[in-house]
C-alpha cells in the first residue's frame, strides 16, 4: 500500500492520503486526544498510542496527524505510515458505529439562513479547507453570530483566525446578509 503525505498550513500537522476512502463519506472526524477516540476508532486509538501524535483528523479520503512541538515529522512519520498501513490492510472499519457530529440548536426562524450558510459552507469553504488538511465544522447559528470548529490541520493553525474572520467571514456576510460575525467555538 502507497501512502502519499501532503504538508499543511499547520507545521506541526501532515496530510496523509492512503488512496482509499477513510471516513467513506463527506463526514469528518476530529479527535483531539486519545480519551476522545475510545470506542469511536480504532484508527485513532492505534495513532494516539503512537509516542509524540496529539491531534487525529479523519476525513473522507485524507487522515491528518498533529504531533508534539518536539518531535520531527522525519522521526515520526515513518511510524505513522506503519500504523496507517497495517490498519488499513487489516480491513477494518475506521469509524465504531454511527459517529455522528456534534448536535446544533438553530430557531425554527432561522431555519432558511442556517440552510443558505451551510450550502455555502459545504460548496465553497469546506473543499478548500480539506485540501491543507482540515474542516470547518458548523455548530449554530444564533442572533446573526456563526458559530464554526476549526478542525485537522485547522486547529491549532496559526492562520486559522485570519482564514476565519477574514475569509470565511467576509463570504458569508456577502451571500448571507443575516450574518453579522463568525465566532470559533471548541468540541
Amino acid at each position: 500500500m502507497f501512502i502519499e503525505t501532503e504538508d499543511t498550513p499547520n507545521p506541526a500537522t501532515l496530510k496523509f492520503l492512503p488512496g482509499r476512502p477513510v471516513t467513506n463519506d463527506t463526514r469528518t472526524v476530529d479527535f483531539g486526544e486519545a480519551s476522545a477516540a475510545e470506542g469511536r476508532s480504532e484508527l485513532a486509538e492505534a495513532l494516539f498510542a503512537l509516542p509524540d501524535v496529539k491531534r487525529v483528523f479523519l476525513g473522507s479520503d485524507f487522515v491528518s496527524i498533529t504531533k508534539a512541538q518536539d518531535v520531527s515529522w522525519g522521526d515520526l512519520k515513518p511510524v505513522v505510515l506503519s500504523a496507517l498501513t497495517t490498519f488499513f490492510e487489516s480491513g477494518k472499519p475506521v469509524l465504531a458505529g454511527d459517529d455522528e457530529a456534534l448536535k446544533y440548536d438553530v430557531a425554527p426562524e432561522d431555519a432558511d439562513v442556517v440552510t443558505r450558510i451551510r450550502d455555502l459552507l459545504d460548496t465553497r469553504v469546506r473543499p478548500a479547507v480539506a485540501g491543507d488538511g482540515g474542516d470547518i465544522a458548523f455548530r449554530g447559528y444564533r442572533d446573526g453570530i456563526v458559530y464554526l470548529t476549526m478542525q485537522g490541520a485547522c486547529s491549532g493553525c496559526p492562520s486559522s483566525r485570519a482564514t476565519l474572520k477574514h475569509g470565511v467571514e467576509n463570504m458569508l456576510r456577502h451571500y448571507v446578509p443575516e450574518v453579522q460575525s463568525v465566532e470559533q467555538v471548541e468540541d
